[in-house]
């Protein structure tokens, strides 16, 4: 049993030492509990173990904003999951984008036929260039644009380091820029 008080100490702890100790132990304590209760709002064992994941590392990174004069750590924590359980849920509810026709979905209406023209020719011409990306590059690309992940999200579930995801990420768009400022000139 963890008093609330032991659990604003170690979330204290946290936010000033980045103290691993009281991490592991208010991991211990939380995780099932932040599990259980993201079970009860309808997640499956899968998604509720993933979310309070999710907010205990947001925990570890946020742990300087607590304030026990506001809330309880327990408050401030099952907070955290709640919005991470509806981030989830946004994420995973999201409509399915086509990646090879992704340009028709945020093409603006127009129209003037020049402006419908224009807008044809880019979209082949940017579906074209993507298809020059490499694998590594491109596969960055569909998760940080077509999916809206985040570069950490990325990094994590693809298992590299961040640079890496980052380094990607900036060579295809540059890549991209270059190519698309030659079709210009």
């Amino acid at each position: 049993m963890l008093s609330a008080d032991e659990a604003a100490h170690l979330i204290e702890a946290i936010a000033t030492r980045q103290d691993r100790a009281a991490f592991s132990r208010l991991f211990q304590y939380f995780a099932p509990r932040v599990k259980a209760f993201i079970m009860r709002s309808g997640a499956d064992p899968e998604a509720a173990q993933e979310v309070a994941q999710e907010a205990l590392i947001m925990v570890w990174r946020k742990a300087a904003s607590f304030d026990r004069t506001k809330a309880s750590a327990s408050t401030w924590l099952y907070t955290i999951a709640r919005n991470k359980r509806i981030d989830h849920l946004r994420r995973n509810n999201r409509p399915a984008i086509d990646t090879d026709d992704w340009l028709t979905v945020f093409a603006p209406e127009e129209d003037d036929a020049d402006k419908s023209v224009l807008a044809g020719q880019t979209y082949s011409r940017v579906k074209e260039l993507l298809g020059g990306l490499s694998a590594d590059q491109m596969l960055v690309i569909e998760k940080a644009f077509f999916e809206d992940k985040t570069h950490t999200a990325i990094a994590e579930e693809l298992k590299l380091p961040l640079g890496t995801v980052k380094s990607r990420i900036r060579l295809a768009l540059a890549r991209l820029r270059e190519a698309l400022e030659k079709d210009e000139s």
